[in-house]
């Protein structure tokens, strides 16, 4: 099934093993505007509830960034508080599609993982990376803050390592720094070595007990039934804080530059 629009496309694909694909794609370093970001929560969700699946497998198109986060058309374009709170609730979609998820959702990360891309891929159950997927929470440096992804973060890196990440906005921190800082389950060298063990542990969880699994989530997601309201109230802040005149001409600065 394919979700596809002028901006980006969604994929989904299920095998005859269980292990449902979804992968999004974007021409701008697989960033994802508002109508992406909807597409991808809806194939979440879809995959859910599949009964032909067991496992998710969430990747991106492409052999380099993984995603580039939102979209700063969109995110120039917003004019009024409401606007914002829809627009930074996107990415929120996905965490809390991943979230209510009873199946596992494996991250594949062939590549840099900025803002938003960073919250999908600590969201995701089980991440792996390669030597390239560098990340960066670069909200700071345009007068917001990584308020919707913070808790999805948080809760994989610990506040210390989240901490810093969210201050020290414009610098990247290598694969290797986020795999000893619990990001990556694994790094690889190639894409070629990724795929061949991303494809080894989603045949394998394939195979796992489906009632085992949907218990392990539940135990895995403790502590977190108050995201909903949470990531909204943290839309809602990036949403007034986008409105500013420091923001808007950092945006501007970073299209021009870009």
């Amino acid at each position: 099934m394919t979700k596809a629009s002028a901006t980006g496309r969604v994929d989904s694909n299920l095998d005859q093993s269980g292990v449902l694909t979804i992968q999004f794609n974007h021409p701008a370093s697989n960033s994802l505007p508002g109508n992406l970001l909807t597409s991808l929560a809806e194939a979440i969700d879809d995959a859910s509830v599949n009964q032909a699946c067991n496992v998710i497998l969430l990747k991106s198109g492409g052999d380099r960034a993984f995603c580039a986060g939102a979209s700063f058309d969109e995110l120039i374009a917003i004019q009024n508080e409401q606007e914002g709170l829809n627009f930074f609730s996107g990415f929120s979609k996905v965490i809390l599609a991943i979230r209510r998820s009873s199946k596992f959702v494996v991250c594949r990360v062939q590549g840099k993982a900025v803002g938003g891309g960073v919250g999908i891929a600590a969201a995701a159950d089980i991440t792996y990376g390669t030597l390239h997927a560098a990340v960066k929470l670069s909200e700071l440096a345009i007068g917001i803050g990584p308020f919707v992804v913070g808790p999805a973060v948080e809760r994989k890196v610990g506040k210390a390592a989240y901490t810093a990440m969210a201050i020290d906005a414009t610098s990247w921190y290598s694969a290797d720094w986020a795999k000893s800082q619990g990001l990556y389950a694994e790094v690889f060298e190639t894409p070629v070595e990724l795929d061949d063990a991303v494809d080894k542990l989603t045949r394998q969880l394939a195979k796992s007990s489906p009632e085992a699994m949907k218990a392990l989530k539940h135990v895995f997601w403790e502590g977190t039934d108050h995201w909903e309201t949470l990531l909204t109230q943290r839309a809602a802040i990036s949403g007034k804080l986008v409105l500013s005149s420091f923001t808007r001409e950092a945006i501007q600065r970073f299209k021009s530059n870009g």
